[in-house]
């Protein structure tokens, strides 16, 4: 299938097999006419949207399916075995459709599998709201706050230039603030790669490697060298990746505890998500994870045994709006909050999920923020802006968001360039490390 097949889409054709046939009577006539994904990259980063038709026309609704790092397969799965089972099918039985997509497949789950249902479920919402003449919000029973207070990302290759970043962001209006800076080597995260190697390196088989202890010494500097010039005024968050061990975890915990992090995000790999009960019970910090859970079953299990204060997963890989909402529920019911991921790969689609899941849950903690560039505000008319660092979903119905083809043809996607980087996150001794 090739890019351009995959910027433009085209219809689905309804199949004829009895058995994808409607299980009970509609209410109306009503029916799913077209199923098809478009990949579009205004930013760099490739971004899978799914279409959903119906009968009536100008009825329709776009839905989020980015797995930026494997895109060409998730929209190969909408495209050449979700749309058959969707198409001629009421599209007001969203949970029915889901689990039919879901079980059909029969191995379930996985960030392929749930991406491409999250497009679906999405997309489906979309048209609820549409017929409804509402915002997806109402039909969840309504905002229980006005907006969610957000996030944004400060990095430098300093101290000095991430406490600089920080500050900038202070004076545009966010009070939340997650700060990273660069190592020496090429591993390091949320920051811009240096060159140089530590001088300890001398001789290492790899000496721009990611040095773990070099790590966990500078983090808490970071720490003091934003707060002394931001003092107290801001949250301040950061960032492991997935790359620490239990015990490395904790220890970085109780090293910024003095510094009151809002939380520490993605401790732990979720190879070792068995040990998070026992990191947030010797944590002096909050504990957020979830951006790598690839079902809502891992992150659910994740709340109910106590791994998390935060659980902040990125929705379409979970499936979409269905099981997040239902996630957020477990979530309260626990005294969790929720944190839900939302970078670059991240559509605007996606982000007015986001959005609509804060203002609707009692469970909500704190978002992540993206600020949209005019390309992709062109792709997605009616992009949410961030005002002072609150985020409001639209009151349009649906959820608010357009998709002009035209340009999102203008934007053609390319492989992500996530590969290349992780290839180069390795340690001193060359081995591969976490990305």
């Amino acid at each position: 299938m090739s890019p351009a097949r995959l910027a433009a889409g085209s219809p689905a054709e309804p199949d004829t097999t009895p058995g994808f046939a409607a299980p009970w009577p509609a209410r109306d006539g009503l029916r799913i006419t077209g199923v098809r994904s478009i990949v579009t990259a205004p930013e760099g980063i490739p971004l899978v949207v799914v279409r959903v038709d119906t009968s009536e026309p100008g009825l329709f609704g776009l839905g989020c399916a980015t797995f930026t790092q494997r895109w060409h397969a998730v929209a190969a799965y909408v495209d050449e075995h979700l749309a058959r089972l969707l198409i001629g099918r009421y599209p007001g039985d969203i949970e029915d459709l889901i689990r039919l997509c879901r079980f059909s497949g029969y191995w379930r789950d996985g960030a392929v599998d749930n991406n491409a249902l999250s497009g679906i479920d999405l997309a489906l919402w979309d048209i609820a709201g549409k017929r409804a003449g509402m915002p997806v919000a109402e039909l969840l029973g309504g905002r229980v706050r006005a907006a969610a207070d957000t996030y944004l990302h400060a990095s430098g290759r300093t101290f000095a230039e991430t406490a600089a970043h920080a500050e900038e962001l202070r004076e545009a209006g966010w009070r939340n603030i997650r700060i990273q800076v660069s190592q020496p080597g090429r591993g390091g995260y949320g920051a811009a790669a240096l060159e140089s190697p530590l001088g300890t390196r001398a001789g290492a088989p790899n000496p721009h490697g990611w040095d773990v202890a070099h790590y966990l010494r500078q983090t808490p500097q970071l720490f003091r060298a934003v707060r002394d010039v931001l003092g107290d005024s801001v949250e301040l968050l950061h960032d492991v990746h997935s790359r620490l061990t239990p015990k490395q975890a904790v220890m970085l915990a109780r090293s910024v505890e003095e510094f009151a992090p809002y939380f520490l995000e993605d401790v732990l790999a979720p190879e070792h998500w068995d040990r998070l009960p026992e990191v947030r019970a010797a944590s002096p910090v909050p504990i957020a994870v979830g951006e790598l859970a690839t079902s809502a079953t891992a992150a659910t299990r994740m709340v109910t045994q106590g791994g998390v204060d935060f659980i902040r997963c990125h929705i379409s890989t979970i499936g979409g709006l269905t099981p997040a909402r239902k996630l957020a529920a477990v979530a309260e019911a626990h005294g969790v909050q929720t944190a839900w991921h939302s970078p670059g790969d991240a559509s605007p689609i996606a982000a007015a999920a986001n959005a609509t899941l804060d203002v609707t849950s009692p469970a909500f903690g704190i978002q992540e923020a993206h600020v949209f560039s005019d390309a992709a505000r062109e792709v997605f008319p009616g992009t949410l802006t961030i005002e002072g660092g609150w985020i409001t979903p639209s009151d349009a119905p649906g959820w608010g968001i357009g998709f002009d083809e035209a340009a999102a043809a203008r934007f053609p996607p390319s492989l992500s360039l996530h590969d290349v980087w992780a290839a180069s996150v390795r340690g001193p001794d060359g081995g591969l490390i976490a990305p």
